[in-house]
Protein backbone atom coordinates (compact mmCIF):
# COMPACT_ATOMS: atom_id res chain seq x y z
CA UNK A 1 0.00 0.00 0.00
CA UNK A 2 1.30 3.30 -0.94
CA UNK A 3 1.49 5.46 2.43
CA UNK A 4 3.72 7.92 3.74
CA UNK A 5 3.83 10.85 6.03
CA UNK A 6 4.55 14.82 5.89
CA UNK A 7 6.18 15.55 8.37
CA UNK A 8 6.44 19.14 10.12
CA UNK A 9 6.89 21.53 12.82
CA UNK A 10 6.76 24.80 14.47
CA UNK A 11 3.70 27.08 13.38
CA UNK A 12 3.05 25.06 10.59
CA UNK A 13 -0.50 23.46 9.31
CA UNK A 14 0.45 19.85 11.40
CA UNK A 15 2.76 18.60 13.19
CA UNK A 16 2.70 15.15 11.54
CA UNK A 17 -0.03 14.65 8.49
CA UNK A 18 -0.61 10.72 7.89
CA UNK A 19 -1.55 10.43 4.21
CA UNK A 20 -3.04 7.26 2.69
CA UNK A 21 -4.08 8.40 -0.83
CA UNK A 22 -4.80 5.14 -1.95
CA UNK A 23 -7.89 5.61 0.59
CA UNK A 24 -8.24 9.37 -0.24
CA UNK A 25 -7.37 9.97 4.04
CA UNK A 26 -5.01 12.96 4.96
CA UNK A 27 -4.98 12.80 8.77
CA UNK A 28 -3.95 16.76 10.24
CA UNK A 29 -3.60 18.92 13.44
CA UNK A 30 -4.46 22.43 12.80
CA UNK A 31 -1.94 24.19 15.13
CA UNK A 32 -2.91 28.39 14.60
CA UNK A 33 -5.75 30.29 13.14
CA UNK A 34 -3.61 30.30 9.79
CA UNK A 35 -4.07 26.55 9.51
CA UNK A 36 -7.97 26.99 9.84
CA UNK A 37 -8.08 29.28 6.87
CA UNK A 38 -5.87 26.32 4.87
CA UNK A 39 -8.23 23.63 5.87
CA UNK A 40 -10.96 25.56 5.10
CA UNK A 41 -10.01 26.04 1.31
CA UNK A 42 -9.25 22.75 1.44
CA UNK A 43 -12.61 20.64 2.82
CA UNK A 44 -15.41 21.00 0.16
CA UNK A 45 -19.16 19.08 -0.07
CA UNK A 46 -19.00 15.74 -0.52
CA UNK A 47 -15.93 15.25 1.56
CA UNK A 48 -15.88 13.33 4.08
CA UNK A 49 -14.48 14.49 7.59
CA UNK A 50 -13.80 12.14 10.64
CA UNK A 51 -12.48 12.57 14.47
CA UNK A 52 -13.38 13.07 18.21
CA UNK A 53 -16.15 16.05 18.39
CA UNK A 54 -18.43 17.20 21.10
CA UNK A 55 -21.90 16.02 20.49
CA UNK A 56 -25.23 17.16 22.72
CA UNK A 57 -27.12 14.19 23.96
CA UNK A 58 -30.33 14.02 25.31
CA UNK A 59 -31.25 11.99 28.09
CA UNK A 60 -34.98 10.38 28.66
CA UNK A 61 -37.74 10.07 26.00
CA UNK A 62 -37.98 13.00 23.75
CA UNK A 63 -41.84 13.79 25.19
CA UNK A 64 -40.33 15.06 28.36
CA UNK A 65 -39.30 18.75 28.36
CA UNK A 66 -37.34 18.56 30.98
CA UNK A 67 -35.18 15.87 29.40
CA UNK A 68 -31.44 16.45 29.79
CA UNK A 69 -28.59 17.35 27.69
CA UNK A 70 -25.21 16.44 28.22
CA UNK A 71 -21.86 16.99 25.67
CA UNK A 72 -20.04 14.16 25.60
CA UNK A 73 -17.11 12.99 23.24
CA UNK A 74 -17.57 11.68 20.60
CA UNK A 75 -15.88 9.98 17.38
CA UNK A 76 -18.06 10.69 14.07
CA UNK A 77 -17.69 10.86 10.31
CA UNK A 78 -19.55 12.83 8.03
CA UNK A 79 -20.32 13.41 4.79
CA UNK A 80 -19.79 17.55 4.27
CA UNK A 81 -22.33 19.98 3.67
CA UNK A 82 -21.53 23.55 4.99
CA UNK A 83 -17.79 24.88 5.58
CA UNK A 84 -17.56 28.32 7.66
CA UNK A 85 -14.52 30.08 8.38
CA UNK A 86 -14.78 32.69 10.95
CA UNK A 87 -11.11 34.30 11.78
CA UNK A 88 -12.21 36.60 14.47
CA UNK A 89 -13.44 33.76 16.38
CA UNK A 90 -10.24 31.86 14.94
CA UNK A 91 -13.08 28.86 14.70
CA UNK A 92 -13.76 26.47 11.15
CA UNK A 93 -17.36 24.72 10.78
CA UNK A 94 -17.58 21.98 9.16
CA UNK A 95 -21.41 20.63 9.11
CA UNK A 96 -22.91 17.59 7.37
CA UNK A 97 -24.70 14.36 7.73
CA UNK A 98 -23.78 11.78 10.02
CA UNK A 99 -22.34 9.03 8.25
CA UNK A 100 -20.37 6.81 11.07
CA UNK A 101 -20.99 6.90 14.86
CA UNK A 102 -21.87 4.99 18.00
CA UNK A 103 -24.94 2.97 18.19
CA UNK A 104 -27.15 5.40 20.27
CA UNK A 105 -26.27 8.02 17.63
CA UNK A 106 -28.91 8.32 14.80
CA UNK A 107 -27.35 7.88 11.11
CA UNK A 108 -27.81 10.77 8.59
CA UNK A 109 -28.71 13.22 11.24
CA UNK A 110 -27.13 16.20 11.32
CA UNK A 111 -23.54 17.52 13.13
CA UNK A 112 -20.96 20.22 13.09
CA UNK A 113 -17.43 19.60 14.30
CA UNK A 114 -16.13 22.51 15.50
CA UNK A 115 -12.11 22.93 14.17
CA UNK A 116 -10.15 25.18 16.81
CA UNK A 117 -6.33 25.53 17.37
CA UNK A 118 -5.05 21.45 18.55
CA UNK A 119 -7.72 19.91 16.63
CA UNK A 120 -7.24 16.48 15.06
CA UNK A 121 -9.20 15.83 11.57
CA UNK A 122 -8.88 13.68 8.91
CA UNK A 123 -10.15 14.54 5.65
CA UNK A 124 -11.12 11.96 3.06
CA UNK A 125 -11.77 12.67 -0.93
CA UNK A 126 -12.45 10.91 -3.86
CA UNK A 127 -9.39 12.60 -5.54
CA UNK A 128 -7.10 14.97 -4.03
CA UNK A 129 -6.35 17.36 -6.93
CA UNK A 130 -2.67 18.40 -7.20
CA UNK A 131 -3.24 22.03 -6.19
CA UNK A 132 -4.66 20.91 -2.66
CA UNK A 133 -1.53 18.27 -1.95
CA UNK A 134 0.45 21.40 -2.85
CA UNK A 135 -1.43 23.47 -1.05
CA UNK A 136 -0.81 20.66 1.97
CA UNK A 137 2.85 21.09 1.59
CA UNK A 138 2.72 24.75 1.63
CA UNK A 139 1.27 24.85 4.74
CA UNK A 140 3.74 22.66 6.06
CA UNK A 141 6.52 24.62 4.40
CA UNK A 142 9.64 25.90 6.85
CA UNK A 143 9.80 29.05 5.22
CA UNK A 144 7.10 30.64 6.83
CA UNK A 145 8.35 34.21 7.80
CA UNK A 146 7.21 36.69 11.20
CA UNK A 147 7.08 40.11 9.22
CA UNK A 148 6.13 43.18 10.98
CA UNK A 149 5.18 46.05 7.99
CA UNK A 150 5.36 49.69 9.98
CA UNK A 151 3.74 52.63 7.66
CA UNK A 152 4.59 56.44 9.27
CA UNK A 153 5.40 59.75 8.72
CA UNK A 154 5.77 62.45 11.94
CA UNK A 155 2.80 62.35 12.88
CA UNK A 156 0.81 58.45 12.20
CA UNK A 157 1.97 54.68 12.52
CA UNK A 158 0.23 52.14 11.36
CA UNK A 159 1.92 48.26 12.26
CA UNK A 160 0.85 45.24 10.26
CA UNK A 161 1.94 41.47 10.86
CA UNK A 162 1.74 39.24 7.82
CA UNK A 163 -0.54 36.54 7.87
CA UNK A 164 -0.82 33.60 5.45
CA UNK A 165 -4.37 34.89 4.43
CA UNK A 166 -3.28 38.30 4.29
CA UNK A 167 -2.55 40.33 7.33
CA UNK A 168 -3.46 41.60 10.45
CA UNK A 169 -3.24 45.32 11.37
CA UNK A 170 -1.77 45.61 15.20
CA UNK A 171 -2.09 49.23 16.03
CA UNK A 172 -2.41 52.69 15.00
CA UNK A 173 -0.66 55.23 16.88
CA UNK A 174 -0.45 59.30 16.82
CA UNK A 175 1.96 61.93 17.62
CA UNK A 176 4.30 64.44 16.71
CA UNK A 177 7.34 65.50 15.93
CA UNK A 178 8.22 69.11 15.67
CA UNK A 179 9.60 70.94 12.81
CA UNK A 180 12.04 73.60 13.03
CA UNK A 181 13.73 75.66 10.54
CA UNK A 182 13.86 73.83 7.12
CA UNK A 183 14.92 70.36 8.70
CA UNK A 184 13.32 67.57 10.48
CA UNK A 185 13.86 67.60 14.54
CA UNK A 186 13.15 64.62 16.56
CA UNK A 187 11.56 65.71 19.50
CA UNK A 188 9.08 64.45 22.15
CA UNK A 189 8.13 61.03 22.16
CA UNK A 190 6.49 60.31 18.83
CA UNK A 191 9.56 58.15 17.04
CA UNK A 192 10.56 56.23 20.62
CA UNK A 193 6.99 55.02 20.81
CA UNK A 194 7.15 53.45 17.55
CA UNK A 195 10.87 52.24 18.18
CA UNK A 196 9.21 50.55 21.36
CA UNK A 197 6.38 49.12 19.93
CA UNK A 198 8.80 47.83 17.02
CA UNK A 199 10.56 46.08 19.46
CA UNK A 200 7.56 45.16 21.44
CA UNK A 201 6.45 42.92 18.36
CA UNK A 202 9.72 41.39 17.74
CA UNK A 203 9.71 40.17 21.49
CA UNK A 204 6.33 38.68 20.90
CA UNK A 205 6.61 37.40 17.65
CA UNK A 206 9.80 36.62 16.82
CA UNK A 207 10.34 38.43 13.47
CA UNK A 208 12.41 37.51 10.78
CA UNK A 209 11.91 40.43 9.46
CA UNK A 210 10.90 44.49 9.34
CA UNK A 211 9.73 46.85 6.74
CA UNK A 212 9.81 50.55 7.52
CA UNK A 213 7.64 52.79 5.00
CA UNK A 214 6.84 56.33 4.78
CA UNK A 215 6.55 59.30 2.32
CA UNK A 216 9.52 61.32 1.88
CA UNK A 217 12.39 61.06 4.29
CA UNK A 218 10.71 59.98 7.87
CA UNK A 219 12.09 56.54 7.46
CA UNK A 220 15.10 57.76 7.78
CA UNK A 221 14.69 59.62 10.33
CA UNK A 222 13.16 57.31 12.68
CA UNK A 223 16.34 54.59 11.97
CA UNK A 224 18.75 57.87 13.67
CA UNK A 225 16.66 57.27 16.80
CA UNK A 226 16.89 53.17 16.33
CA UNK A 227 20.26 51.79 18.18
CA UNK A 228 19.23 48.33 18.56
CA UNK A 229 22.13 46.35 16.84
CA UNK A 230 20.12 43.13 17.10
CA UNK A 231 17.02 44.84 15.05
CA UNK A 232 18.93 46.68 12.73
CA UNK A 233 19.67 43.96 10.16
CA UNK A 234 16.21 42.81 10.31
CA UNK A 235 15.04 46.15 8.70
CA UNK A 236 14.46 46.85 4.92
CA UNK A 237 13.41 50.67 4.23
CA UNK A 238 10.76 51.16 1.61
CA UNK A 239 8.98 53.92 0.43
CA UNK A 240 4.72 54.78 0.50
CA UNK A 241 2.89 57.49 -0.30
CA UNK A 242 0.19 57.47 1.71
CA UNK A 243 -0.77 55.67 5.95
CA UNK A 244 -3.29 53.09 6.39
CA UNK A 245 -4.44 49.96 4.37
CA UNK A 246 -3.80 52.22 1.04
CA UNK A 247 -0.42 52.94 2.49
CA UNK A 248 0.45 48.94 3.60
CA UNK A 249 -0.76 47.74 0.16
CA UNK A 250 1.24 50.29 -2.01
CA UNK A 251 3.86 48.95 0.55
CA UNK A 252 3.39 45.07 -0.64
CA UNK A 253 3.51 45.69 -4.22
CA UNK A 254 7.47 47.48 -3.54
CA UNK A 255 10.55 45.77 -5.07
CA UNK A 256 12.24 45.66 -1.88
CA UNK A 257 9.26 43.91 -0.26
CA UNK A 258 8.21 41.58 -3.22
CA UNK A 259 12.26 40.56 -2.76
CA UNK A 260 11.31 40.77 1.22
CA UNK A 261 7.92 38.19 0.65
CA UNK A 262 8.95 36.14 -2.26
CA UNK A 263 9.08 32.76 -0.01
CA UNK A 264 5.20 33.84 1.12
CA UNK A 265 2.10 32.74 -0.25
CA UNK A 266 0.86 37.06 -0.24
CA UNK A 267 3.52 37.67 -2.28
CA UNK A 268 2.93 35.27 -5.08
CA UNK A 269 -0.91 36.08 -5.04
CA UNK A 270 -0.69 39.69 -5.53
CA UNK A 271 1.70 39.61 -7.98
CA UNK A 272 -0.33 37.13 -10.32
CA UNK A 273 -3.54 38.91 -9.67
CA UNK A 274 -1.29 41.99 -11.23
CA UNK A 275 -0.09 40.06 -13.90
CA UNK A 276 -3.85 39.52 -15.19
CA UNK A 277 -4.83 43.13 -15.16
CA UNK A 278 -2.13 43.81 -16.92
CA UNK A 279 -2.91 40.88 -19.79
CA UNK A 280 -6.31 41.97 -19.47
CA UNK A 281 -5.30 46.12 -19.88
CA UNK A 282 -3.40 44.73 -23.04
CA UNK A 283 -6.42 43.11 -24.27
CA UNK A 284 -4.05 39.58 -25.09
CA UNK A 285 -3.47 36.76 -22.26
CA UNK A 286 -6.13 36.75 -20.22
CA UNK A 287 -10.05 35.94 -19.48
CA UNK A 288 -12.05 36.62 -16.29
CA UNK A 289 -15.56 35.83 -15.20
CA UNK A 290 -16.76 32.52 -14.57
CA UNK A 291 -18.48 31.91 -18.26
CA UNK A 292 -15.28 33.35 -20.50
CA UNK A 293 -12.85 31.22 -17.37
CA UNK A 294 -14.92 28.20 -18.11
CA UNK A 295 -14.90 28.32 -22.08
CA UNK A 296 -10.85 29.04 -21.99
CA UNK A 297 -10.28 26.12 -19.49
CA UNK A 298 -12.25 23.57 -21.67
CA UNK A 299 -10.32 25.18 -24.39
CA UNK A 300 -7.58 23.93 -22.55
CA UNK A 301 -5.79 27.50 -22.53
CA UNK A 302 -5.36 28.49 -19.29
CA UNK A 303 -1.65 28.36 -17.97
CA UNK A 304 -2.75 29.60 -14.31
CA UNK A 305 -6.30 30.01 -12.79
CA UNK A 306 -6.87 32.27 -10.20
CA UNK A 307 -9.99 32.04 -7.73
CA UNK A 308 -11.07 33.89 -4.75
CA UNK A 309 -11.82 32.02 -1.59
CA UNK A 310 -14.77 34.47 -1.52
CA UNK A 311 -15.87 33.07 -4.72
CA UNK A 312 -15.53 29.57 -3.39
CA UNK A 313 -17.31 29.96 -0.48
CA UNK A 314 -20.46 32.09 -1.78
CA UNK A 315 -20.51 29.36 -4.62
CA UNK A 316 -20.77 26.61 -1.92
CA UNK A 317 -23.42 28.72 -0.03
CA UNK A 318 -25.69 28.97 -3.71
CA UNK A 319 -25.34 25.74 -4.51
CA UNK A 320 -23.23 26.36 -7.50
CA UNK A 321 -19.92 24.85 -6.25
CA UNK A 322 -20.13 21.64 -9.22
CA UNK A 323 -19.45 24.18 -11.60
CA UNK A 324 -16.03 26.04 -9.89
CA UNK A 325 -14.89 22.42 -9.01
CA UNK A 326 -15.02 21.47 -12.83
CA UNK A 327 -13.52 24.34 -13.97
CA UNK A 328 -10.14 23.84 -11.65
CA UNK A 329 -10.21 20.40 -12.03
CA UNK A 330 -10.07 20.61 -16.03
CA UNK A 331 -7.51 23.60 -15.66
CA UNK A 332 -5.14 20.68 -13.84
CA UNK A 333 -6.07 18.10 -16.43
CA UNK A 334 -4.99 20.39 -19.10
CA UNK A 335 -1.60 21.17 -16.95
CA UNK A 336 -2.52 24.27 -15.43
CA UNK A 337 -1.46 25.69 -12.39
CA UNK A 338 -4.65 26.53 -9.80
CA UNK A 339 -3.67 29.30 -7.18
CA UNK A 340 -6.54 30.51 -4.66
CA UNK A 341 -6.24 33.81 -3.40
CA UNK A 342 -7.45 35.02 -0.28
CA UNK A 343 -10.13 38.17 0.14
CA UNK A 344 -7.97 39.73 2.95
CA UNK A 345 -5.45 41.99 0.66
CA UNK A 346 -5.76 43.94 -2.25
CA UNK A 347 -4.97 41.51 -4.74
CA UNK A 348 -8.47 39.67 -3.36
CA UNK A 349 -10.54 42.40 -3.74
CA UNK A 350 -9.30 43.29 -6.77
CA UNK A 351 -9.71 40.15 -8.49
CA UNK A 352 -13.49 39.60 -6.46
CA UNK A 353 -14.19 43.06 -8.45
CA UNK A 354 -13.49 40.63 -11.86
CA UNK A 355 -16.14 37.96 -10.60
CA UNK A 356 -13.69 35.78 -8.03
CA UNK A 357 -11.91 34.30 -11.12
CA UNK A 358 -9.69 34.55 -13.85
CA UNK A 359 -6.91 32.71 -16.16
CA UNK A 360 -3.60 34.10 -17.77
CA UNK A 361 -3.85 32.14 -20.93
CA UNK A 362 -1.16 30.30 -22.68
CA UNK A 363 -2.77 31.41 -25.90
CA UNK A 364 -4.91 33.97 -27.11
CA UNK A 365 -8.43 32.74 -27.51
CA UNK A 366 -10.65 34.49 -30.81
CA UNK A 367 -14.01 33.93 -30.35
Amino acid sequence: MNKFIYKCFDLKLVKQIHSNLKKGEIKVKAENPDDLWYLSTLIEPRDMVKGKTIRKIKLGEKEERKANIIKKPVFLKIETEKIEFSKTSNTLRVSGKIKEGPEDIRLDSHHTFNVEENSIITIIKEKWLKYQLDKLKEACSENISKILIVVHDREEANFALMKKYGYELLANIKGSVQKKADSEQIKGNFYPEIIKQIKGYDEKYKLSQIIIASPAFWKEDLMKGLNDEELKPKIILATCSSLGRNGINEVLKRPETIQALKQDRISKEINSVEALLEEISKNELAVYGIKETENAAYAGAVKELLITDTLIRKSRDENRYEKIDAIMNTVEQTKGSVLIISSEHEGGKKLNGLGGIGGILRYKLNY
